[in-house]
């Protein structure tokens, strides 16, 4: 039997309403901004939303284990799985002819089933990366230095993220020279990175708090790290 959580269910639920917004809110917009040391970044505005997801799985499974941050990532799967399909549904559906916003309300959230598809995959892989790069790291650091396994599991499971999705979602697309890809690929991994080492010190509250008030702080010794079960150890 699961052992009961007073914040657990909250953090699931926020996580879920984290990648929904990823896939509605993001998407049609792309920004460009000038980075210190780094230069212009051009990136799409959604991936502001997947470091938070990140984040949200840091705090997981550095509270609570892997085999309980594997439950939150299937949840999370599910609701982005499923607002890609509805979002795709209610495109295709036919306007009303005095409805003049069909190709405005396309272009938001009109993303191509192999868009989609890149999403969930690079997300499903970059997500069960971080989470089990920092569980190994929590035993091999006997808890110590919270940082190195925040920002180091996040370099591990965005580099996953960015090598599978703008490959799968862009190669022999048109939507920009291929040549391009690696630096497109690095300018968005540097953008998630950033983001996770800003958090940093808001990490250790967060994670500080919770240990406290749960009374946990799960060390994953003995836990399968099979992603496709959902046990919570």
């Amino acid at each position: 039997m699961r052992k009961q959580y007073k914040y657990y269910d909250f953090i699931m639920a926020v996580f879920a309403v984290v990648l929904v917004c990823s896939n509605l809110i993001g998407p049609g917009k792309v920004t460009q901004i000038n980075a210190p040391l780094v230069g212009t970044l051009t990136f799409g505005a959604g991936i502001m939303f997947f470091p938070i997801s990140f984040i949200f799985g840091d705090i997981l499974t550095e509270v609570y284990g892997y085999g309980a941050s594997r439950r939150v990532i299937w949840a999370g799967f599910v609701g982005l799985a499923f607002a890609s399909f509805m979002a795709w549904v209610i495109v295709a559906l036919p306007p009303a002819p005095f409805w003049r916003d069909q190709a405005a309300y396309q272009s938001v959230y009109g993303s191509t089933a192999r868009i989609a598809l890149a999403s969930l995959v690079s997300f499903i892989a970059g997500e069960f990366v971080n989470s089990y790069v920092l569980a190994k790291m929590k035993i091999l650091t006997q808890g110590r230095w919270l940082w190195t396994r925040t920002i180091g599991s996040t370099i591990f499971g965005e580099a996953a993220d960015s090598l599978l999705f703008f490959p799968l979602a862009f190669y022999n697309s048109g939507e920009f020279p291929d040549e391009k890809m690696p630096m497109i690929i690095l300018a968005q991994f540097t953008a998630k990175v950033m983001v996770e080492v800003a958090f940093t010190p808001f990490m250790y509250k967060i994670v500080a708090f919770l240990k406290r008030v749960e009374h946990e702080d799960y060390y994953d010794i003995n836990t399968d790290f099979n992603p496709f079960i959902l046990e919570t150890r």
